[in-house]
């Protein structure tokens, strides 16, 4: 049996809840009984500068502490994706928000989601663009299970946000059905 190791980056700009979406990735991979290290990076503004959290997550012991050939690359600005496209494997995936990011498909796999003009047109806030695009990811790679990830969720959230949350979860999961389905690389919901 093969074992399992993947590096993931979640990349943007500080405020969009990259740091939490790491934490939320790794704590549900433990609840998942895998091995995991996470990482985090920000620029010294707390809204506006570089953001990104590392996640390894895999069977075995993780002996490099550094993510740095990417399986999976999530970006939510065009600043981030212009910096980190160059760690990402030929043969990673890599998922970005459509909606603030215009960049040719690269080699291999892209997928573009409007994650932010989602998130604004069904919840009238942006604040869960990150709980969507992890909770599409998730479902996407199967990289954790999303028990996990909504078990890790409803520990790490305010519990007046939870409810927000889950249901940001619930749209993820149709737009990813519905890519996986259509193969579409602009699932809309």
């Amino acid at each position: 049996m093969a074992k399992m190791k993947t590096q993931i980056r979640l990349s943007g700009s500080g405020g969009q809840g990259l740091i939490l979406g790491g934490i939320l990735l790794a704590e549900a991979a433990i609840l998942d009984g895998k091995k995991v290290l996470q990482s985090q990076s920000y620029g010294p503004e707390s809204r506006g500068g570089s953001s990104r959290a590392d996640v390894i997550i895999s069977d075995e012991i993780i002996y490099f502490p550094r993510a740095v050939n990417l399986d999976i690359l999530l970006c939510l600005t065009q600043e981030a994706a212009d910096k980190f496209i160059g760690n990402l494997k030929p043969t990673g995936i890599f998922i970005y928000d459509s909606s603030q990011i215009s960049i040719n498909p690269i080699e291999g796999k892209a997928i573009g989601i409007p994650f932010t003009e989602l998130a604004i047109k069904k919840f009238k806030t942006a604040i869960v663009t990150n709980i969507i695009l992890l909770a599409f990811t998730c479902k996407i790679t199967n990289v954790i299970s999303l028990n996990a990830l909504k078990k890790a969720l409803k520990k790490r959230i305010k519990p007046k946000y939870v409810e927000l949350n889950l249901k940001a979860v619930r749209l993820a999961v149709r737009l990813a059905e519905k890519y996986l389905s259509e193969g579409s690389p602009q699932a809309r919901e």
